[in-house]
């Protein structure tokens, strides 16, 4: 059964969505989700990574849904393809996966995605991360941000307790700064900091430029590593 919707669209224009899994009635599912949401059109269904190149060039979509485990070519291989050809630069990767390996989450950002969630991802999670990555932002689920995080404080070149640079950002930036270390989206940060996402990605985009971050990954690990946050919240 396709999972229904309770809250407004995510998206604000059309964002063409190219869907990459080996398992048909997986995507059958996902398309079903994505069609019934305005603002979204997909614009292909393919079943391996060497196919999604291929479409990819075809149809010029806006984000591509790619699995990671499927014969051929897999979804790692493929997304290194798209992402390191800059006559693609326009189209975004999201990684959907049923496996929350560590390595995989590395080597997927590693290779450009911008994003990686789990198949069980609520759907307005899912409808966020293709807003964000359509915008060219990186969205990951708050879990897995949690398990990078984990693992970069533990490296011995971290220095926690180092404020240095959150001396460039106002209180309010560093709100928002806190709330995208906890994992929280554009939607979850203007509820808990009580403004609209739009302003909330505002502070975000101020905050990347300030501290000079490429991503909200980066934001993640400032955030944990000046002691903004606590591996314990």
């Amino acid at each position: 059964m396709t999972p229904r919707l309770d809250a407004p669209a995510v998206a604000r224009r059309d964002i063409r969505v190219l869907l990459v899994d080996d398992q048909e009635l997986v995507r059958r599912g996902f398309a079903a989700l994505l069609a019934s949401e305005p603002g979204i059109t997909v614009v292909g269904e393919v079943g391996d990574g060497a196919q999604a190149i291929a479409e990819t060039w075809r149809t010029r979509p806006d984000v591509v849904l790619m699995d990671i485990r499927m014969p051929r070519m897999d979804g790692l291989d493929a997304t290194r393809a798209i992402c390191g050809d800059e006559r693609l630069s326009a189209t975004k990767v999201l990684v959907l996966t049923t496996f929350a390996l560590d390595e995989y989450v590395y080597e997927a950002l590693r290779a450009g995605a911008s994003g990686f969630l789990l198949k069980d991802t609520p759907p307005r999670l899912l409808l966020e991360a293709i807003a964000a990555a359509a915008d060219g932002d990186v969205l990951i689920s708050p879990a897995m941000a949690k398990r990078l995080v984990a693992d970069f404080v533990r490296r011995p070149a971290i220095r926690p307790g180092d404020s240095g640079p959150l001396d460039l950002l106002s209180e309010r930036e560093r709100e928002v700064l806190a709330e995208v270390a906890r994992g929280k989206t554009n939607s979850e940060i203007g509820e808990s900091l009580y403004m609209s996402p739009l302003t909330a990605k505002t502070h975000v985009s101020r905050i990347l430029g300030k501290l000079n971050a490429r991503d909200r990954v980066q934001l993640v690990i400032i955030g944990y590593e000046t002691g903004l946050v606590s591996l314990g919240e």
